[in-house]
């Protein structure tokens, strides 16, 4: 048996810098139209000098507690999800802890990549169901630029940069106004196909030396065209299962929030799930793919906006590398 608990707040946080299509156009061989058609991108954010996985971490934290109506006091547990930490040593999640002025708090990094919201949200949960009293702060954030070989046409073109968070409760029954009641999630690895998607440099299976030029296995490396197959795949059947599961029709999902990976990868998990188009949340033209931080910060800007209204039934999916995926389903 689950414990119930809620989503008490949500907020997000982008880079101001936008690297814009046109702004690709003349770092590398690429246009407009080639970009947008294949991918459904415009412009991106990309961290400025200065702006780091824990600075974005904090704003975007800040701007949770604020929808919550809570203090940074309150929290007992901080998670962060990413694959591009401000350092191995010290952990992301602890160098927040300090930046909202705690100590003594349960802290750690979650990481699955492009999955890692839905990754630390069911961690959440479990930290939750064993102290009923807990307040977790969840951030999913990633500063691709970091990892990011802007020499590579095929991989500049679809990331960007950004955090998103939400903080997770019991429910005492009665959630307040504007929170979701997290009902389920979902999860799934495949480390067989691995080599598909992978940022290898620095880590002890592939180690810098002093001195040592920076290879190309510091960059995100992909083969992309197995990873759309392998994606929509992954995607659209966990979704179908969570929705068997909950004995869910498409009528019933009010709100469908993908990966915003790529248009095309969202238009194809849409198109096998027989969602409708105005159901299905996306704003990958504005900021690429934000690796972890895309589900989070589609959810986040979804309620703001209005697209989620109170009693939605939402549908998450999300897809990284490793491979990692997996589905949420949420009631507003």
């Amino acid at each position: 048996m689950t414990t119930p608990c809620i989503i008490r707040g949500l907020g997000h946080c982008v880079p101001e810098t936008r690297l814009t299509n046109a702004d690709l156009e003349r770092m590398v061989d690429t246009n407009d139209e080639w970009i947008t058609s294949r991918t459904g991108i415009k412009e991106r954010r990309i961290a400025a000098k200065g702006e780091t996985t824990v600075s974005l971490s904090h704003q975007a934290a800040l701007r949770a507690l604020e929808h919550a109506g809570m203090q940074a006091e309150e929290l007992t547990h901080i998670l962060v999800a990413t694959f591009t930490p401000d350092s191995y040593i010290p952990s992301s999640a602890c160098m927040l802890a300090h930046r909202l002025g705690l100590h003594g708090r349960t802290c750690m990094d979650v990481s699955a990549a492009c999955s890692g919201f839905l990754f630390a949200l069911e961690t959440a949960r479990a930290f939750v169901c064993l102290h009923p009293e807990a307040k977790v702060l969840v951030t999913a954030t990633d500063v691709v630029s970091s990892r990011v070989d802007y020499s590579d046409r095929g991989i500049c073109v679809l990331f960007g940069d950004g955090a998103g968070a939400a903080i997770i409760t019991g429910d005492t029954g009665v959630a307040p106004a504007g929170c979701g009641r997290v009902v389920d999630v979902l999860l799934a690895t495949d480390g067989s196909v691995s080599d598909l998607l992978t940022v290898k440099g620095g880590g002890s299976g592939s180690p810098c030396k002093p001195g040592e030029t920076v290879r190309r296995d510091f960059f995100v490396e992909m083969n992309g065209r197995e990873v759309y197959k392998y994606a929509v795949r992954a995607m659209s059947s966990i979704c179908k299962t969570m929705m068997e599961k909950h004995g869910l029709t498409k009528e019933q999902v009010d709100v469908f929030i993908p990966h915003q990976a790529n248009l095309r990868i969202i238009d194809a998990v849409g198109s096998r799930l027989d969602m409708p188009a105005e159901k299905i949340f996306t704003n990958v033209h504005k900021y690429g793919n934000t690796s972890a931080a895309s589900v989070i910060i589609a959810l986040s800007e979804a309620r703001s906006e209005g697209f989620i209204k109170d009693g939605d039934t939402v549908l998450l999916s999300t897809f990284g590398g490793g491979f990692t995926w997996g589905s949420a389903l949420v009631r507003f």
